[in-house]
Protein backbone atom coordinates (compact mmCIF):
# COMPACT_ATOMS: atom_id res chain seq x y z
CA UNK A 1 0.00 0.00 0.00
CA UNK A 2 2.79 2.38 0.89
CA UNK A 3 4.58 1.57 -2.34
CA UNK A 4 1.46 2.27 -4.37
CA UNK A 5 0.94 5.56 -2.53
CA UNK A 6 4.53 6.64 -3.20
CA UNK A 7 4.03 5.97 -6.91
CA UNK A 8 0.52 7.37 -7.29
CA UNK A 9 0.92 10.60 -5.32
CA UNK A 10 3.58 12.11 -7.62
CA UNK A 11 1.63 10.99 -10.67
CA UNK A 12 -1.52 12.60 -9.28
CA UNK A 13 0.34 15.79 -8.45
CA UNK A 14 1.74 16.08 -11.97
CA UNK A 15 -1.66 15.31 -13.52
CA UNK A 16 -3.30 17.92 -11.32
CA UNK A 17 -0.68 20.52 -12.25
CA UNK A 18 -1.15 19.77 -15.95
CA UNK A 19 -4.93 20.12 -15.59
CA UNK A 20 -4.52 23.48 -13.86
CA UNK A 21 -2.18 24.65 -16.61
CA UNK A 22 -4.57 23.57 -19.36
CA UNK A 23 -7.48 25.36 -17.67
CA UNK A 24 -5.35 28.48 -17.32
CA UNK A 25 -4.28 28.32 -20.97
CA UNK A 26 -7.86 27.98 -22.24
CA UNK A 27 -9.74 30.40 -20.01
CA UNK A 28 -7.49 32.81 -18.18
CA UNK A 29 -4.24 33.36 -20.04
CA UNK A 30 -5.41 35.95 -22.58
CA UNK A 31 -6.89 38.39 -20.03
CA UNK A 32 -3.81 37.92 -17.84
CA UNK A 33 -1.43 38.71 -20.72
CA UNK A 34 -3.46 41.61 -22.15
CA UNK A 35 -4.93 43.39 -19.11
CA UNK A 36 -6.26 46.80 -20.12
CA UNK A 37 -5.22 46.43 -23.77
CA UNK A 38 -7.54 46.24 -26.75
CA UNK A 39 -7.24 43.38 -29.23
CA UNK A 40 -5.71 45.83 -31.70
CA UNK A 41 -3.11 47.00 -29.20
CA UNK A 42 -2.20 43.45 -28.25
CA UNK A 43 -1.80 42.47 -31.90
CA UNK A 44 -0.02 45.54 -33.23
CA UNK A 45 3.70 45.79 -33.67
CA UNK A 46 5.37 48.07 -31.11
CA UNK A 47 8.83 49.62 -30.86
CA UNK A 48 11.20 47.02 -29.44
CA UNK A 49 9.56 43.96 -30.99
CA UNK A 50 12.50 43.78 -33.37
CA UNK A 51 14.90 43.07 -30.51
CA UNK A 52 13.31 39.68 -29.74
CA UNK A 53 11.24 38.44 -32.66
CA UNK A 54 10.86 34.80 -31.55
CA UNK A 55 9.47 35.36 -28.07
CA UNK A 56 7.79 32.51 -26.20
CA UNK A 57 5.78 34.85 -23.97
CA UNK A 58 4.37 38.24 -24.98
CA UNK A 59 2.36 40.46 -22.67
CA UNK A 60 0.73 43.74 -23.64
CA UNK A 61 -0.91 45.68 -20.82
CA UNK A 62 -2.29 49.17 -21.07
CA UNK A 63 -3.96 52.04 -19.27
CA UNK A 64 -5.36 55.46 -20.18
CA UNK A 65 -3.78 58.38 -18.35
CA UNK A 66 -5.59 61.70 -18.13
CA UNK A 67 -2.41 63.63 -18.80
CA UNK A 68 -0.13 64.28 -21.80
CA UNK A 69 2.99 62.18 -22.44
CA UNK A 70 5.13 65.02 -21.06
CA UNK A 71 3.68 64.28 -17.61
CA UNK A 72 4.25 60.51 -17.94
CA UNK A 73 7.76 60.41 -19.37
CA UNK A 74 9.68 61.76 -16.31
CA UNK A 75 8.37 58.88 -14.19
CA UNK A 76 9.59 56.29 -16.70
CA UNK A 77 13.16 57.48 -17.16
CA UNK A 78 13.88 57.55 -13.42
CA UNK A 79 12.77 53.97 -12.73
CA UNK A 80 15.14 51.40 -11.28
CA UNK A 81 16.66 49.98 -8.14
CA UNK A 82 18.48 52.67 -6.18
CA UNK A 83 16.55 55.22 -8.24
CA UNK A 84 12.80 55.92 -8.19
CA UNK A 85 11.72 52.28 -7.93
CA UNK A 86 8.99 50.72 -10.04
CA UNK A 87 5.82 52.24 -8.52
CA UNK A 88 4.51 48.82 -7.59
CA UNK A 89 4.48 46.75 -4.39
CA UNK A 90 7.91 47.58 -2.98
CA UNK A 91 7.64 44.99 -0.22
CA UNK A 92 7.17 42.22 -2.76
CA UNK A 93 10.03 43.49 -4.93
CA UNK A 94 12.29 43.65 -1.90
CA UNK A 95 11.55 40.05 -0.91
CA UNK A 96 13.71 39.26 -3.95
CA UNK A 97 16.41 41.71 -2.94
CA UNK A 98 15.63 44.32 -5.59
CA UNK A 99 15.99 47.32 -3.27
CA UNK A 100 13.00 49.19 -4.68
CA UNK A 101 11.69 52.36 -3.04
CA UNK A 102 9.01 53.95 -5.23
CA UNK A 103 9.25 57.71 -5.32
CA UNK A 104 6.37 60.19 -5.41
CA UNK A 105 8.39 63.01 -6.93
CA UNK A 106 10.47 63.77 -10.01
CA UNK A 107 14.22 63.54 -9.42
CA UNK A 108 16.17 65.85 -11.78
CA UNK A 109 19.35 63.81 -11.29
CA UNK A 110 17.70 60.74 -12.87
CA UNK A 111 16.15 62.41 -15.89
CA UNK A 112 19.08 62.03 -18.31
CA UNK A 113 18.66 58.48 -19.60
CA UNK A 114 20.45 57.53 -22.82
CA UNK A 115 20.71 54.54 -25.16
CA UNK A 116 23.30 52.17 -23.72
CA UNK A 117 22.59 53.05 -20.10
CA UNK A 118 21.90 50.19 -17.70
CA UNK A 119 18.81 50.35 -15.50
CA UNK A 120 19.85 48.96 -12.10
CA UNK A 121 18.27 45.81 -10.73
CA UNK A 122 19.31 42.95 -8.48
CA UNK A 123 23.04 42.28 -8.71
CA UNK A 124 22.55 38.54 -9.34
CA UNK A 125 20.16 39.10 -12.28
CA UNK A 126 20.86 40.35 -15.81
CA UNK A 127 20.64 44.12 -16.04
CA UNK A 128 18.33 45.99 -18.42
CA UNK A 129 20.10 47.99 -21.12
CA UNK A 130 18.34 50.89 -22.82
CA UNK A 131 18.08 49.91 -26.50
CA UNK A 132 15.70 52.55 -27.83
CA UNK A 133 14.72 55.92 -26.45
CA UNK A 134 12.34 58.34 -28.12
CA UNK A 135 11.46 61.05 -25.56
CA UNK A 136 7.75 61.11 -24.66
CA UNK A 137 7.14 58.29 -27.15
CA UNK A 138 9.01 55.04 -26.42
CA UNK A 139 11.48 53.52 -23.98
CA UNK A 140 12.75 50.00 -24.70
CA UNK A 141 15.11 47.95 -22.56
CA UNK A 142 16.66 44.52 -23.09
CA UNK A 143 18.26 42.15 -20.59
CA UNK A 144 21.96 41.50 -20.93
CA UNK A 145 21.33 37.85 -21.79
CA UNK A 146 18.90 38.85 -24.57
CA UNK A 147 15.96 36.84 -23.25
CA UNK A 148 13.75 39.74 -22.09
CA UNK A 149 12.66 42.93 -23.83
CA UNK A 150 10.49 45.43 -21.97
CA UNK A 151 8.95 48.30 -23.92
CA UNK A 152 6.96 51.31 -22.74
CA UNK A 153 5.02 53.14 -25.45
CA UNK A 154 3.12 56.42 -25.05
CA UNK A 155 0.36 57.18 -27.57
CA UNK A 156 -0.96 60.73 -27.27
CA UNK A 157 -4.73 61.03 -27.69
CA UNK A 158 -5.79 64.68 -27.47
CA UNK A 159 -4.63 65.68 -23.97
CA UNK A 160 -4.54 62.09 -22.74
CA UNK A 161 -1.98 59.30 -23.01
CA UNK A 162 -2.54 55.69 -23.89
CA UNK A 163 0.27 53.95 -21.99
CA UNK A 164 1.31 50.48 -23.21
CA UNK A 165 3.74 48.12 -21.51
CA UNK A 166 4.96 45.12 -23.49
CA UNK A 167 7.15 42.26 -22.30
CA UNK A 168 8.73 39.78 -24.70
CA UNK A 169 10.41 36.77 -23.08
CA UNK A 170 12.34 33.87 -24.59
CA UNK A 171 12.57 30.56 -22.71
CA UNK A 172 15.66 28.54 -23.56
CA UNK A 173 14.92 24.81 -23.57
CA UNK A 174 12.13 25.06 -20.98
CA UNK A 175 11.36 21.96 -18.92
CA UNK A 176 7.86 20.77 -18.03
CA UNK A 177 8.35 22.40 -14.64
CA UNK A 178 9.25 25.71 -16.32
CA UNK A 179 6.10 25.60 -18.42
CA UNK A 180 3.90 24.72 -15.47
CA UNK A 181 5.51 27.58 -13.57
CA UNK A 182 4.21 30.00 -16.16
CA UNK A 183 0.71 29.42 -14.76
CA UNK A 184 1.99 31.08 -11.60
CA UNK A 185 4.51 33.57 -12.98
CA UNK A 186 2.22 35.20 -15.55
CA UNK A 187 -0.62 36.07 -13.12
CA UNK A 188 2.01 37.21 -10.62
CA UNK A 189 3.49 39.55 -13.21
CA UNK A 190 0.01 40.98 -13.84
CA UNK A 191 -0.42 41.79 -10.14
CA UNK A 192 2.86 43.72 -10.12
CA UNK A 193 2.51 45.39 -13.51
CA UNK A 194 -1.10 46.46 -12.92
CA UNK A 195 0.04 48.20 -9.73
CA UNK A 196 2.87 49.85 -11.67
CA UNK A 197 0.56 51.13 -14.41
CA UNK A 198 -1.88 52.50 -11.85
CA UNK A 199 1.00 54.02 -9.88
CA UNK A 200 2.35 55.85 -12.94
CA UNK A 201 -1.18 56.97 -13.87
CA UNK A 202 -1.73 58.44 -10.40
CA UNK A 203 1.62 60.23 -10.39
CA UNK A 204 1.34 61.58 -13.93
CA UNK A 205 -2.18 62.90 -13.42
CA UNK A 206 -1.12 64.60 -10.19
CA UNK A 207 1.88 66.14 -11.97
CA UNK A 208 -0.30 67.43 -14.81
CA UNK A 209 -2.83 68.87 -12.36
CA UNK A 210 -0.10 70.74 -10.49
Amino acid sequence: MRTATKVLLPIGAVAGAVAVRETYQRRLRKPVLTWGATDEEAARRLPGDEFLEDADIVTTRAITIEAPPSAVWPWLVQMGSGRAGAYTYDWIENLFGLGMHSSDRIHPEWQHLEVGDMIPGKASLPGLRVELLEPERALVTRSEDGTWVWAFVLDEQDSRTRFLSRNRIAMRNPSLGDRLGMAVMEPGSLVMERKMLLGIKQRAEALAAS
